[in-house]
């Protein structure tokens, strides 16, 4: 019988302070066999990145050398990684992984056939969940989360749009899973053509766990397997630039969710109040 592998593929930017511990721990999270590909969106720590990289047998560096975004150079990493596992854990550099996590998430993929993407349950720094499941975000609850969720954490836009829904097999079903820390299963990847590189940053897990959905691939909260995610650290160099970004994905995944002719006059909507959202956010930086 083969031996199921799993490619690991992150991005950095200006990452490598994070790095070591990344591949320390994915390492040990996984009793299969995995190759990592590092693709790197032209850091300025690009020499200590390639020292550290070069110290991990399993692991091999790609470097872009401009900034092609989240999701473009996800794809470009997997694709250049010409990998043929059957699984790809996709994640931000700066997850700790613990022990068996990586494990339980496959365990649960291979007895999942129809999962196409499967998520852990992410933590805090301070050790509280992360709600890195949710439903699709519809007019309805973006609005309402976008205005309350800081203010009202409890409000039931909210509430409705970091559930997730359990399914008769105790499974738990999203409709899509945060790209922090997620397992896809190539075939359904490759199936709905990896990320939409239009989305540079933000979003482009919404897109794909919408497009998985529309093939017919659930999307598997897996709350057991658990990793540590200590924070933006690649977008906490220019905050007031990724706001930006945030809403503009924002607007984009909206717009296209919501697209028919009549539409216009709320796309006309969206669009105003988003940038000005945005403005306000960056004021405040």
């Amino acid at each position: 019988m083969a031996v199921l592998s799993v490619l690991v593929a992150t991005v950095t930017y200006d990452s490598s302070e994070v790095m070591e511990e990344f591949l320390s721990s994915v390492e040990a999270a996984t009793e299969r066999a995995i190759s990592v590909i590092v693709v790197d969106n032209g850091s300025s720590d690009i020499d200590e990145l390639r020292r550290i990289v070069a110290g991990h047998p399993v692991a091999q560096l790609l470097e872009l050398n401009e900034n092609r975004g989240y999701g473009g150079a996800m794809n470009a990493g997997i694709e250049a990684a010409m990998s043929d596992a059957k699984y790809v854990l996709i994640a931000n550099p700066d997850v700790s992984f613990r022990p068996g996590s990586v494990d339980l998430l496959i365990d649960e993929a291979e007895s999942t056939p129809t999962g196409g993407a499967f998520g852990p349950g992410i933590l805090n720094v301070d050790g509280s969940l992360y709600p890195s499941a949710r439903a699709l975000p519809s007019l309805r609850t973006g609005i309402g989360h976008a205005l309350f969720a800081k203010r009202w954490p409890s409000n039931p836009w909210t509430s409705r749009y970091r559930a997730a829904s359990p399914r008769p097999n105790g499974l738990m079903q999203a409709g899509w899973l945060s790209g922090a820390c997620i397992l896809v299963r190539a075939s359904a990847f490759r199936q709905v053509g990896g990320f939409d590189t239009s989305y540079f940053m933000y979003f482009e897990d919404v897109d794909l766990g919408d497009r998985l959905g529309a093939r017919g691939w659930l999307n598997v909260y897996v709350p057991e397997a658990r990793v540590v995610h200590t924070g933006a650290h690649s977008t906490s160099h220019s905050s007031a630039a990724m706001d930006v970004a945030h809403h503009e994905s924002a607007y984009r995944y909206l717009s296209r969710r919501y697209s028919a002719g009549y539409l216009a006059p709320l796309r006309g909507f969206l669009r105003v109040s988003l940038a000005l959202r945005s403005w306000w956010q960056v004021r405040k930086h």
